[in-house]
C-alpha cells in the first residue's frame, strides 16, 4: 500500500424515506406517504447527480453509497435508475462499491436479484437486533425470522458483499442478551459488521421517553463490557475490527493494513478524501470545501429545479472552506478512527508539508504516556494508531488534535 493512497472520489445519494420512524433515530427522515412527492423527489436527485457530474467535468467515482431513511423503499428500478445516471454523469470505476442499505423486511429474493442485476453490489441491512422483544422496543417492522431470511436471499441474488448492522447497550439489555445477538449475527457469516452502542439522541422519541423516566439511560459501564466482549468475540470468529465501530472478515492481512472488505465508500471519509452529497439534507466535501444540501425535501426540489451547477440545493449557512489547521485536525481525528492502519505520518507530511510529530508534538505525547496510542512500523512508514484502550476512549484522544 502506498503511503499516499490514491485519492478517492465517492458520493452519498439520500433517500429519507421510511415506512415509519424508530425511536432512537435523529436522521433526516420523513414517513413516505404522497407518491408525486416521492417522483419529484427522484427526479430532483437525478437532475443534481447530472449537474454535478457536469460541474466536475465527469471525474473518476470510485463508490455510491445509497442511505437514508431507507432506500429499499424505492423499487428497484429506481435505484437502478440513480445508478445509471451516475454512471453516465461520472467516469464510474469498473471495480466501484455500489452500496445500499436495507430494511431486512423488505427485500423479496426477486428485489434483490433486480438489484444485483442493475450493478448494486454491497448490501448494508439494518438489521439491530436478533430479539423480537428489541426489535419491537426499537420500532423496527422486521422480526429476526426475517432478517436470517433476507441475509439467505442475498447470498442467493449473487452477493458477495453483505454487512448487518447491529445495535448494542439497549435499556436493560444484559451481556448474555448482547453476546446472543452477535453469535446469531457471526453465524450469518455476514463479511462486515457494523455495531454501535445506543446513542440517545436530542428529539427522539427516546429521549423523550428517558427524559420522562419511562425508559431508563443506557449505562455507560454496561457499555464497555459489552464494547470489550465484541472486539474479544469477533477476533475469535475472524473478523478484524479495522473501525472503532466496524470489523471485516479477514483474509490474512498483515496487522497494520484495513481488510479488503472493508466499506471503501466510509474509508473514503476516514481517510479525509472528497465525497459528494446528493439529495435532502446530505454531506459533502470537494476540493476543501464542504456543505450541506437543505433538508426539507421541498425545499430540495425547488432548488434543484432552479440552479444547474454543483451545489446547486446547498444550505449556505452550511457552507465553509476549509483552512489548513482545519483540514490537519479533521484528518488526525477521522484516521484515528481506524484502528490498524492508523494515521502514516509520511503521507500526512507529504500532504500537509509539516511533520505530523512536529504539529501536533503535545497531542501525540498526550495519547503516548497514557497508553491510548502507539507508534507501529509498516512497510510505508511510521503510523499512529489507537492502542485497545484507546478505543475506548477514542473521543478523549481526538479531542487533543483540536487547537
Amino acid at each position: 500500500m502506498n503511503p499516499n493512497i490514491a485519492p478517492m472520489l465517492g458520493m452519498y445519494v439520500h433517500i429519507p424515506w421510511c415506512p415509519t420512524r424508530c425511536i432512537y433515530c435523529d436522521f433526516n427522515t420523513y414517513v413516505e406517504g404522497n407518491p408525486d412527492l416521492k417522483a419529484g423527489y427522484q427526479a430532483a436527485l437525478l437532475r443534481e447527480i447530472r449537474e454535478s457530474g457536469s460541474s466536475l467535468k465527469r471525474p473518476p467515482l470510485n463508490t455510491i453509497f445509497f442511505g437514508g431513511g431507507t432506500p429499499t423503499t424505492l423499487d428497484p428500478t429506481q435505484l437502478i435508475k440513480l445508478v445509471d445516471t451516475v454512471s453516465a454523469a461520472f467516469n464510474l470505476q469498473a471495480d466501484a462499491e455500489i452500496t445500499t442499505e436495507a430494511n431486512p423486511g423488505t427485500l423479496s429474493l426477486s428485489y434483490l436479484r433486480e438489484l444485483r442485476q442493475g450493478g448494486i453490489n454491497r448490501l448494508s441491512m439494518g438489521v439491530q437486533s436478533f430479539s423480537d422483544y428489541e426489535l419491537k422496543f426499537l420500532s423496527r417492522l422486521h422480526n429476526s425470522r426475517e432478517a436470517r431470511k433476507a441475509v439467505e436471499n442475498a447470498r442467493a441474488a449473487g452477493f458477495e458483499n453483505v454487512s448487518l448492522d447491529l445495535i448494542f447497550n439497549l435499556p436493560q439489555q444484559t451481556l448474555e442478551q448482547w453476546l446472543s445477538n452477535l453469535y446469531e449475527a457471526i453465524k450469518l457469516e455476514p463479511d462486515h459488521l457494523s455495531i454501535y452502542s445506543l446513542i440517545v439522541e436530542p428529539g427522539t422519541p427516546l429521549h423523550r421517553q428517558v427524559a420522562q423516566g419511562n425508559v431508563p439511560q443506557p449505562d455507560d459501564d454496561v457499555a464497555a463490557d459489552m464494547y470489550a466482549a465484541t472486539i474479544d468475540t469477533l477476533a475469535q470468529a475472524g473478523y478484524m475490527q479495522y473501525e472503532i465501530s466496524n470489523w471485516a472478515k479477514s483474509k490474512g492481512e498483515p496487522d497494520w493494513e484495513t481488510p479488503a472488505l472493508a466499506s471503501a465508500h466510509n474509508l473514503i471519509y476516514w481517510r479525509n478524501q472528497s465525497y459528494l452529497g446528493i439529495g435532502a439534507g446530505a454531506f459533502g466535501t470537494v476540493n476543501g470545501k464542504r456543505w450541506a444540501n437543505v433538508k426539507r425535501p421541498q425545499s430540495y426540489m425547488g432548488r434543484v429545479g432552479t440552479g444547474g451547477r454543483l451545489g446547486l440545493a446547498r444550505d449556505e449557512a452550511t457552507f465553509e472552506t476549509l483552512t489548513p489547521q482545519t483540514a490537519m485536525a479533521e484528518h488526525m481525528m477521522l484516521g484515528l478512527r481506524l484502528v490498524r492502519e492508523g494515521v502514516n505520518s509520511q503521507a500526512f507530511e507529504a500532504r500537509f508539508g509539516v511533520a505530523l510529530e512536529a504539529q501536533y508534538a503535545e497531542a501525540v505525547a498526550y495519547g503516548l504516556e497514557r497508553n491510548l496510542t502507539e507508534w507501529i512500523d509498516s512497510p510505508t512508514g511510521p503510523r499512529l494508531r489507537l492502542t485497545r484502550q484507546g478505543r475506548f476512549l477514542a473521543n478523549q484522544v481526538s479531542v487533543q488534535f483540536v487547537e
